[in-house]
């Protein structure tokens, strides 16, 4: 116990005068006094003062019982209470808490001396009737100690700091001395700034994707090896599910598939580097990979300040810029040499090397960037993975039974009056839309496609806010949320159903086109969502189906460029023309060279009209790391039909005869 100092001493007033004896009287008529022991310390210091108004504190002890006090440095004049606590044997039953009314104090200063201590109350009165004196107690002077522990005025103390999202769940991890990570980091900046093609399609997204992938997998491989093995191969199916989309833009050309394949290789290379279970974490990581890359940037630039044992720099960063300015001579000095003393050499380092303008030098700087800060965000996250356990528990229960069921109810009605009409309009066919809504088929199946999308989504958001905030805690309350979700579900099914419906039948009378089957694709997958709820449904383990959604979205674009949706979308359109004599002209021209070997089997005014577009688009040979497979084919087409077999604006203009209406 730390010994209080003099400073700390309080003199204090006398009590206010009770009956009793006082030191004054003879020991015979009192009690003998309490001395404390040699080398005893007292631990009382504050006293209540005997200012008017003031009022004794009530000692709740027994008499001569030992106090203890804390050692508190008050500054003069500060108003207060001064609480004493008696000494209990722990062995002792404790007894009920005794309440004194404790009073205001003012701490003063004085001189350190004895002070002793009386009771306010008078003793009890002996079997004679006379007075008995109340025992006092002596405290002779401390001695002088150490400083007093001092404590805030008002008795609190300051909170410790709260920590942080960053400092709890991700604070990153410990320096990596070495060249595993600046190496890593600019094997996938160089790797995408020299094969991707910008611009275009081509082997380049996928060499770039394999390049930045081996890069981080040599800078991480130690970190990774002490992950779980079953988070360790999630990571690893992700990052396959990115190589796989950016490989359908060595085989496919169409602008909205391959700007979907990119997209969904990005949003698996964040799943890939922070992981992700359900919606929330999986959210989470597509937003906070930009943000890994950002805060990665100062760690990535300490492990090029390592520092050898003897306090001296390695100078990571300085040995890895020379080596590659070095190098870059090499090769420039070298290449130039060899290609002007060979013509065949210098024809292949001109096909492998780019034309350089200023554009492709701002090429070159931008995928340098990008490739560099995506090296980064994976380097940096996978050698500290964030906790996103928080992210995934579940919601506060907040919503009763009356509160979700009516409107729940309300709409499973709604929904079976719709799929009720749905179903007498698919077994009445076209006679049954004509008579009793006045539209054509086709106007009436183009009509409510998208508000059925809408409604689907809706609806999807609608089950995962009951599920996650309905209270489920009585076996009625789940009963009644399975019955309600699960008719809401099997309807919705329906609902995507008759959407599908409507759009294949839009197509028939119009035409098929790669955006609308890839819609039809998308819808398709959100009644494979439904189908999946209704399965979570049966035993409440619905945690799966976020990570199984997207992995669906990957197998769906997977498969639009495994079936080539543009030449297959070419090949309905020329069965149309076969049996109607109508085809549009003007969307077929605008389709890219996957539907090539399709068009070629037009007749000659319709062939020439849809062919030019592509063949000005193929005009320019692709440098290597632009190869493409649907290109490719493409040229071998239109070598076979000759240049006599492609035409222009004119060939355009003769084969609207054969065009359909533009106002759909």
């Amino acid at each position: 116990m730390p010994q209080p100092s003099p400073d700390l001493e309080r003199a204090v007033s006398e009590a206010p005068p009770t009956p009793g004896p006082t030191p004054s009287e003879s020991p015979s008529d009192a009690k003998p006094t309490f001395e404390l022991p040699d080398g005893t310390t007292p631990y009382l210091l504050v006293m209540p003062s005997a200012e008017p108004g003031s009022t004794a504190i009530q000692w709740p002890g027994s008499p001569s019982q030992p106090a203890w006090a804390i050692p508190v440095s008050i500054p003069a004049g500060t108003r207060g209470y001064a609480v004493f606590v008696p000494l209990v044997d722990g062995s002792a039953v404790a007894a009920p808490a005794v309440t004194a009314d404790a009073a205001p104090v003012e701490a003063v200063r004085a001189e350190t001396s004895a002070v002793e201590v009386a009771p306010s109350e008078p003793a009890a009165a002996d079997d004679s009737g006379s007075a008995e004196p109340a025992p006092t107690m002596t405290i002779p002077p401390a001695p002088n100690v150490s400083p007093p522990i001092t404590t805030p005025v008002g008795g609190f103390a300051p909170r410790p700091p709260q920590q942080s999202f960053l400092d709890a769940k991700w604070p990153g991890p410990a320096q990596a001395p070495g060249w595993a990570v600046p190496g890593g980091v600019l094997a996938g900046a160089l790797g995408c700034a020299v094969f991707v093609p910008m611009g275009r399609t081509g082997i380049g997204w996928l060499l770039g994707g394999l390049a930045l992938t081996i890069g981080v997998l040599v800078a991480v491989w130690r970190a990774a090896a002490s992950e779980r093995r079953t988070e360790r191969l999630i990571r690893v199916a992700w990052a396959v599910a990115a190589l796989a989309l950016l490989s359908v833009l060595t085989f496919r050309n169409a602008w909205w598939l391959v700007t979907f394949c990119v997209l969904g290789a990005l949003g698996c290379a964040a799943l890939a580097i922070l992981g992700g279970r359900m919606t929330r974490s999986i959210l989470f990581s597509l937003m906070a990979a930009p943000f890994a890359a950002f805060r990665g940037l100062p760690w990535v630039t300490r492990n090029l300040r390592v520092r050898r044992r003897d306090g001296t720099n390695i100078g990571v960063g300085r040995r890895i810029f020379w080596s590659v300015v070095v190098t870059a001579t090499v090769l420039a000095v070298f290449g130039a040499l060899l290609s002007s003393a060979d013509a065949a050499f210098s024809q292949v380092l001109r096909d492998l090397t780019p034309e350089i303008n200023a554009g492709t030098v701002f090429g070159w700087i931008f995928l340098f960037v990008v490739g560099g800060l995506t090296a980064v965000a994976a380097v940096y996250t996978v050698s500290a993975p964030v906790d996103l356990s928080a992210m995934d528990k579940p919601g506060a229960r907040l919503l009763g039974l009356l509160e979700w069921a009516l409107p729940i109810g309300a709409l499973v009605v709604l929904f079976g009056g719709f799929v009720a009409v749905q179903l007498t309009v698919l077994f009445g066919g076209q006679r049954h839309v004509l008579e009793t809504a006045g539209l054509s088929y086709a106007d009436y199946a183009r009509s409510g496609f998208w508000q059925l999308v809408a409604v689907t989504l809706l609806t999807l958001a609608i089950l995962a806010g009951v599920t996650r905030w309905a209270n489920r805690d009585r076996p009625a309350d789940r009963m009644v949320l399975r019955i309600l979700l699960g008719l809401l579900s099997a309807l919705t099914i329906v609902i995507v159903v008759s959407a599908l419906f409507r759009m294949y039948t839009y197509q028939k009378v119009y035409s098929f086109t790669g955006e609308r089957i890839f819609v039809m694709a998308f819808e398709l997958l959100l009644g494979a969502v439904f189908v999946m709820i209704l399965a979570a449904g049966i035993r409440w383990r619905g945690a799966w189906i976020p990570r199984l959604t997207v992995a669906l979205g990957v197998v769906m674009l997977l498969s639009l460029a495994v079936i080539n949706a543009e030449d297959y979308a070419a090949r309905r359109n020329i069965d149309r023309y076969q049996e109607t004599g109508k085809i549009d002209a003007w969307y077929l021209r605008a389709l890219s060279a996957d539907a090539t070997p399709a068009l070629s089997e037009l007749p000659d005014v319709v062939r020439r009209c849809t062919l030019s577009w592509i063949a000005a688009e193929l005009a320019e040979p692709d440098p290597w790391y632009a190869w493409n497979l649907g290109r490719v084919r493409a040229r071998e087409v239109l070598a076979q039909i000759g240049p006599g077999g492609v035409g222009g604006p004119s060939d355009c203009r003769a084969a609207d005869q054969f065009d359909l209406p533009k106002t759909r």
